[in-house]
């Protein structure tokens, strides 16, 4: 039995009439829309060549083209601090020890609880004043960072959990310590599982970058708010800024999918030895 057929009943024919139905009001619901949308900019000349010309300058090309590095390089910048400590955090509430588990537990639920705007804030307003002033840069994903962490760590948690204790005890059996077990067994089947979560955080880290606008880094929607004084093209602008959002949510889903696959493919590929203490079941 499939598995769209054990969650779900097979559609007889008046459900899939009823399916069908659904879905043509819902597309034809969608283009009215849309079609209204059109109707709007176009009645009120917002879709006038004169309105666009500005956005298709070299100069404006530029532009948003630093706006979007300064974009990606904030995200990686966070991602770089948010990954690993959200790994640590993650490996700190799972420990047996209360006195590596209680720190990380508090770490990451005061992180998760405060939001990323107010961190932000401390950094800008409330740090200086003792003498700690980073640059602008760090202002923004220093905060960002320390927020996805803390949301990654309880991401890895959850697909550590989700593994069968099995895994663990099977590695133990072998003559594999902790770590070695959490490294070779768990953790890479634990990433499998929480990669769609991890795609919806990425997400959020790159759409988090547009608290710049509160330390004046020029990443995308700074950059647009500046373009938009400028110009006075609002719609415009905020249209392409949308289009390119969209387009990076759309390149970090299929990494994600291409990861997926790279890993599946290494995990087929691995053989096993005979399960012999003190050697490794994993080549």
């Amino acid at each position: 039995m499939s598995m769209q057929h054990a969650l779900f009943d097979t559609a007889g024919p008046r459900a899939r009439r009823r399916i069908a139905i659904v879905t043509v009001i819902s597309l034809v619901g969608i283009v009215g829309l849309f079609a209204l949308a059109y109707y709007q900019f176009y009645s009120s000349g917002q879709l006038a060549p004169s309105k666009w010309r500005e956005l298709w300058q070299p100069a404006t090309i530029r532009y948003l083209g630093r706006a979007l590095a300064n974009t990606g390089l904030a995200a990686l910048g966070a991602a770089a601090i948010g990954l690993p400590l959200g790994l640590l955090l993650a490996v700190g509430r799972l420990s047996r020890s209360a006195w590596f588990r209680w720190p990380a537990t508090a770490v990451i639920e005061a992180f998760r609880a405060v939001p990323v705007l107010l961190i932000i804030y401390i950094f800008m307003f409330a740090l200086p004043q003792y003498g700690i002033n980073p640059d602008v840069y760090w202002k923004l994903v220093i905060p960002i960072g320390l927020c996805a962490a803390a949301t990654l760590a309880e991401v890895f948690r959850a697909g550590v959990l989700a593994l069968p204790r099995g895994q663990g005890e099977a590695a133990a059996a072998v003559g594999m310590t902790g770590p070695q077990a959490f490294r070779l067994v768990i953790f890479p089947q634990a990433l499998r599982v929480v990669i769609p979560a991890l795609v919806a955080q990425a997400v959020i880290v790159v759409k988090d970058t547009a608290f710049g606008y509160v330390v004046s880094y020029s990443e995308l929607m700074q950059s647009g708010r500046v373009l938009v004084a400028n110009t006075g093209d609002l719609i415009q602008t905020y249209l392409v800024i949308t289009v390119i959002y969209v387009i990076l949510n759309i390149i970090i889903s299929r990494l994600a999918q291409r990861l997926d696959r790279v890993l599946a493919a290494k995990r087929g590929g691995r053989k096993y030895t005979a399960l012999i203490p003190g050697r490794s079941a994993i080549q």
